[in-house]
Formats: C-alpha cells, sequence, structure tokens
C-alpha cells in the first residue's frame, strides 16, 4: 500500500477500536511536529487556528480552499500521522462543492474531512435540512470513489450559532449518518446529557466532541466512559498559543520584566525537534 493509503488504514482503525483517542489540532508544520512528537496518534486542522494565524476571522469566508488546502498539506507533511481537515462548509452550497472538496482534499494527502452544516450567512448561518443532508451524501459519494478509505465526518452547526435545539441537532446528525458519514459532530456539547443523547441516537457510528471549551471540565476518560470515540480540541490549542504570546507581551509593556522566558520551551529542545 501507498503512504497515503496505509495512513488512511490507521485512521480508520483509531475509530474502530475500543475507547476514545484525542486527535490534536495544529495549525501549521511546526505545531503539527511538536504534537506527533508528544505522542499523539492523528491530527486535524483547525480552520480558526489557521485564520488566526493569518490575521483573519474564522467563519466568514476569509480562508479560501486553496489556502486551507495548503495548510492542510503542509501539515500532512510535517509528520507521519494521518491528518484529516476542516474543511468548513464545503467552500460552497450546492452538494457538488461538497464532492469537489472532498477530492481536492484527498489530492493534498489528507485522509479525513469534515463538512458542516453552516452556511456562513449572518442573515441564514445553518443550511436548510434536506440541502444540508444533500451535501453531506454528494460528500460521502466522493469519498467512496477514491481508493483507500477517506474518514468523511459530517458536523450540525447549530450550537455554534445560537441555535440550542438538541433534538434538530440529534435529527440533523442522524440523517448525515444514513447518508453515509463515518463521524458525526455536533461541536458546542457542553453537558453529559447532551453527550450521552448524542452518543446513543447515533450509535454505532463513532461521535466526535469539541474539548478544549472554558467552563466544560470533562475529561478524556469521562468522555469515554459516555461513548465518545474521538475528541478534538478545534482552535484551543492555537488560542493556548496565542494566549502566551499575550501575557509575555503585557508583561514587557506593564511590567517591564521577561519573566515568561522562564516558561518557554527551551530553544535547543525546538531546534533538535525541527532538525528531525
Amino acid at each position: 500500500m501507498d503512504v497515503q493509503t496505509l495512513r488512511a488504514e490507521a485512521f480508520k482503525m483509531l475509530h474502530e477500536r475500543d475507547g476514545a483517542f484525542v486527535i490534536a489540532n495544529p495549525w501549521d508544520a511546526g505545531s503539527a511536529k511538536l504534537l506527533a512528537a508528544l505522542g499523539f496518534e492523528a491530527l486535524a486542522t483547525t480552520s480558526a487556528g489557521l485564520a488566526f494565524s493569518l490575521g483573519r476571522p474564522d467563519a466568514e469566508g476569509a480562508l479560501s480552499l486553496d489556502e486551507t488546502l495548503a495548510n492542510a498539506q503542509a501539515i500532512v507533511d510535517a509528520t507521519p500521522l494521518p491528518v484529516a481537515a476542516d474543511l468548513e462548509n464545503g467552500f460552497g452550497d450546492l452538494p457538488e462543492h461538497c464532492a469537489q472538496t472532498i477530492l481536492r482534499a484527498a489530492e493534498a494527502g489528507l485522509v479525513g474531512g469534515s463538512i458542516e452544516d453552516a452556511s456562513g450567512r449572518r442573515d441564514s448561518p445553518i443550511h436548510d435540512f434536506g440541502l444540508a443532508v444533500e451535501r453531506v451524501r454528494a460528500a460521502v459519494q466522493a469519498a467512496r470513489s477514491l481508493p483507500f478509505p477517506f474518514t468523511l465526518c459530517a458536523r450540525a452547526e447549530n450550537l455554534l450559532h445560537g441555535r440550542l435545539d438538541l433534538d434538530d441537532i440529534i435529527k440533523r446528525l442522524q440523517a448525515f449518518a444514513e447518508a453515509g458519514a463515518d463521524v458525526l459532530y455536533a461541536p458546542g456539547l457542553r453537558s453529559v446529557d447532551e453527550i450521552r443523547a448524542v452518543v446513543q441516537a447515533v450509535a454505532p457510528r463513532p461521535v466526535n466532541v469539541l474539548m478544549g471549551m472554558a467552563g466544560v471540565p470533562l475529561g478524556v476518560n469521562q468522555l469515554q466512559d459516555l461513548g465518545v470515540r474521538r475528541i478534538s480540541v478545534g482552535s484551543s490549542m492555537a488560542r493556548a498559543a496565542l494566549g502566551a504570546l499575550q501575557r509575555a507581551a503585557l508583561e514587557i509593556r506593564d511590567q517591564g520584566t521577561f519573566a515568561y522566558g522562564e516558561q518557554a520551551v527551551p530553544f535547543a529542545q525546538l531546534n533538535d525537534l525541527f532538525r528531525r
């Protein structure tokens, strides 16, 4: 098997084995290499992490498909790990846009990717149910046309847009599963009851749960006990890095001191890591 197929098979197996795994979310090649060196088994890109690194907002169409895939390919090339991509809303409204995005993702070396039901429009942020399902179905068909098992994750974005309707989220995720999605994901689930309801509603399909949100103290073991199979952290690692940068800058500006350097990763350690 070629390298991409080997990575795809390894990624598929992570979703099929017992227990939960954490898929870390780097925003560039350097953060990918660091996470791989720390023992994570798979990586996924973060649209927000990339957007913030470029000085742009997330979820407002500020990233092009070309930019997203160039970033993803740099991450793919940085480590031997399977890499999936945050493909946002498929970079278009129509089902064929989603299908083409999946095919282009595969060309970039990716072995998985997510398609969300968000439209990117403030006046109507979530696609109608029927169109949302057709978009996932088209993405699934494109994924199945590939010569390796591309893991397709379908996302229901209600909670990120103030639509606190768990019944509609579950209805969408169940329809996405019936359309063939391999993994189901509703970013923004915060409670044990919400997570349990989603996991049970789409079983036996694996569910991805987003962590790294303030005020959500759930850990890997607790999520695993709830039946969660995959845990991602979205933009939280990128935001943590930017938070450290902000605190260091504020210390210099406001106190005239440089104690932040005590918490910095040693130069030699990073240089050795990136030399490999």
